[in-house]
């Protein structure tokens, strides 16, 4: 089989092709298609993929080789980021604002035109949030949203989506407190996708693909959340 594969709304999640279909270039699209539903979405995390499209195009869904992992006992926690964290005037919080930090992730950035967060991903991802699989972790100053990130939490992995800040240091704070978290209730993985440079100063490092769904398996065997409690 090569190319990449097409699916409809109808099919099942268990329509995704095995990863190893994935293509090199892009690297990891899997499958174009199929539909955004808790179903679809919760089956493609297990199996190591994730949707990712931006605005006008159809659903794509991505496995790349390698993956960029952080270990919660890997992560770095710079000088300039635990000033941060004791004097910088930060209240973090979990779940308060779950919808509230997906739409500011959806905002335009600088350098980038449109979103990948689609009005359909947003929904999807609310509806996953209030099932009590999906997170926030957010960052208030003076009673004000400026930064924060939000993912999915399935047995003792976190899969990251998406990260804000409005001001300095505020997404770093809410990984800090993430990693925490995961540290406190047993979290294992945190999936972080795409590997980029900033969030390899932060600890992230690429595994292969392979060495990835190996630790899914594991991981994501037991308790469907551990956020809970």
């Amino acid at each position: 089989m090569s190319g990449v594969i097409f699916l409809t709304e109808h099919d099942p999640p268990e329509a995704l092709p095995p990863t190893r279909y994935a293509l090199r270039e892009p690297n990891g699209l899997l499958a174009v298609g199929g539909s955004l539903s808790s179903a679809w979405i919760l089956h493609a995390y297990r199996r190591g993929v994730f949707p990712w499209f931006s605005e006008g195009q159809p659903i794509l869904w991505w496995t790349p080789d390698p993956r960029a992992v952080l270990f919660p006992g890997e992560f770095r926690c710079s000088r300039s980021l635990s000033k941060s964290m004791r004097n910088g005037g930060f209240e973090v919080r979990i779940d308060t604002a779950f919808a509230e930090v997906v739409g500011a992730c959806a905002a335009p950035r600088r350098q980038e035109a449109g979103t990948w967060i689609t009005p359909e991903m947003h929904r999807s991802y609310v509806e996953l949030h209030q099932r009590g699989l999906a997170h926030s972790i957010e960052t208030w100053r003076d009673g004000e949203l400026v930064g924060g990130l939000y993912g999915v939490g399935l047995g003792q992995v976190f899969f990251g989506e998406s990260m804000f800040s409005l001001a300095r240091d505020a997404s770093k704070v809410a990984l800090a407190r993430l990693v925490a978290e995961c540290d406190r209730r047993g979290i294992r993985l945190i999936d972080c996708q795409m590997a980029t440079d900033h969030l390899a100063s932060l600890g992230s490092r690429t595994i292969p693909r392979r060495d990835f769904e190996r630790l899914l398996g594991t991981l994501c065997r037991g308790p469907i959340d551990l956020w809970r409690g």
